[in-house]
């Protein structure tokens, strides 16, 4: 029993965060600094937990696992698998073979699936309704965010964004900036590639037909770099002329970086002064200490190489781009690229009050734009709310009663399962969810019906007008992730701790 008992008290710790009214949780952090982060996303709530619990641990898994495939639904899925075990309890407190529940929850499952692939609706042909469901979806994660508030905004940014993306997963190309200052309202995409990073002194300012170097090189001077090296010298002009010797290192490498044609050279380390000087007189733009993301996003979006050696310029490819100039956000100055080669590129900047608002900020909209670009590939769209688990729940029903013998029990379980996710919804936003979740059922014996749970009016509600949508690919995840976890959990019978492997003394 042990092991149902640490999943279910998981499932109630995150189930408070479902739902557009679902509520936030802090972290705080035992270790030094005592770092505190607030946020509502499941994955992250369950990643920070320190749990003993073996069977916990298989729900913060596939939490994880929801967070990396789909990006969203990490708390519906481990709301979900928390429900399906304490309905599995029951039964094998009612003398229920483990097996035979796990056969009924299979049935059950793929039953459900099927309801789904019935109901799912597919715009891929029609530009303009795809976009809108797009946006649907992005407003509907956002939601039960904490940008709930500028939803639309945040909504467009993401769709924009991912729209750019062109049917690749690949948010790399996308580059979230967070600086401080302002309100989420002031957010803002910007197309290009924005480096945190200022212009150093006495360099060209605006540079049109960029032809950049990213590079990843030391240009402090070539001392003798060999540890322990003395040198011995009789005379103060013998220093100056190994001074010398040691310019000429520099200046013979900063011809040959010059060599290859560049208007601006990236560098991942630090530029003396010296190397900088010789730049700024060729007229070249020199950035240094771009952090290694930075560089590595930079060399992506220019269509550029990262250089270490600079001996043959024609084997190096060079990235290119239309305009670099600085701007201002906030207080700080920062180095815009724009005209990338990578068109799919562009740069979210957002802006907040507070540090942990941004980090917050920045993980929901990292979510909306996982699932919009799992949209992009897998176009079919669901309605939300409540929805989705309504129309299963109904379908899996049907099968129990068609059911013989014992697995009947376990599919009627599943489907009680279900129903819990628009319960909790409902119950986190202070509805009264029985007397709602009643009406709900009543609605959907009607064929083809779209009530769902509105919880700003807090009553049954059409989700098709409200725009309330999700995306298919999420929901398939949620629901197959979730009934295998709580199989993997009910196949268990008890949990032995081992003991270390003994070492042998090899003595």
């Amino acid at each position: 029993m042990a092991s149902f008992v640490g999943a279910i008290a998981i499932t109630d710790l995150v189930k408070t965060t479902l739902g557009p009214k679902g509520m936030d949780k802090i972290l705080q952090s035992t270790g030094r600094g005592h770092g505190v982060t607030v946020t509502n996303d499941g994955a992250t709530i369950l990643k920070s937990l320190h749990i003993d619990n073996p069977a916990a641990k298989v729900l913060i898994d596939i939490s994880k696992v929801q967070d990396d495939e789909v990006g969203d639904g990490t708390t519906s899925v481990v709301v979900l698998a928390g429900e399906l075990l304490r309905e599995a309890e029951k039964l094998v407190a009612a003398k229920i073979h483990p097996m035979t529940i796990i056969s009924g929850y299979r049935m059950a499952a793929e039953c459900a699936r099927n309801a789904l692939l019935q109901r799912v609706v597919d715009n891929k042909e029609d530009a303009e309704k795809f976009k809108s469901d797009l946006m649907k979806i992005a407003m509907t994660t956002l939601s039960s965010k904490i940008l709930s508030q500028d939803k639309e905004h945040f909504a467009q940014l993401a769709v924009d964004a991912v729209m750019r993306l062109k049917g690749s997963t690949n948010l790399e190309a996308i580059q979230i900036i967070k600086k401080p200052g302002g309100s989420l309202k002031d957010s803002f995409l910007d197309e290009g590639f924005i480096l945190d990073k200022k212009i150093g002194l006495g360099q060209p300012k605006r540079i049109e037909n960029a032809k950049i170097l990213v590079a990843n090189t030391a240009m402090d001077t070539d001392k003798v770099k060999i540890y322990g090296a003395r040198v011995r010298v009789d005379s103060m002009s013998k220093v100056a002329e190994i001074e010398g010797a040691e310019k000429e290192k520099m200046r013979e490498k900063v011809r040959k970086i010059i060599a290859h044609g560049i208007n601006c050279f990236v560098n991942r380390q630090l530029i003396y002064n010296f190397p900088e000087e010789l730049f700024a007189d060729a007229g070249i733009l020199a950035i240094e200490h771009a952090d290694f993301d930075g560089i590595e996003r930079l060399a992506l979006v220019t269509g550029g190489d990262i250089a270490s050696t600079f001996d043959n310029p024609e084997s190096v490819k060079l990235g290119h781009c239309k305009v670099i100039e600085e701007i201002m956000i906030g207080e700080d100055k920062l180095i815009h690229f724009s005209g990338v080669e990578m068109g799919q590129a562009c740069t979210i900047v957002l802006r907040g009050a507070s540090h942990h608002m941004l980090d917050e900020a920045e993980r929901s909209l990292h979510d909306a734009l996982c699932v919009l670009s799992q949209t992009v590939n897998d176009t079919r769209v669901l309605l939300g709310g409540g929805w989705p688990e309504m129309i299963m729940s109904k379908e899996v029903d049907e099968l129990a009663r068609k059911t013989p013998g014992k697995k009947s029990h376990a599919i009627e379980a599943f489907s009680r399962a279900l129903v819990a996710i628009p319960t909790i919804i409902a119950d986190n936003a202070g509805l009264d969810s029985a007397d709602l979740v009643a009406q709900l059922r009543a609605a959907h014996h009607k064929e083809g019906c779209n009530a769902g749970i509105d919880v700003i009016s807090g009553s049954v509600g059409d989700m098709a007008e409200l725009g309330i949508s999700e995306s298919f690919k999420v929901k398939q995840a949620v629901l197959l992730s979730a009934t295998e976890a709580a199989e993997m959990i009910l196949r268990v019978d008890e949990i032995i701790t081992c003991a270390p492997r003994q070492r042998e003394d090899r003595m």
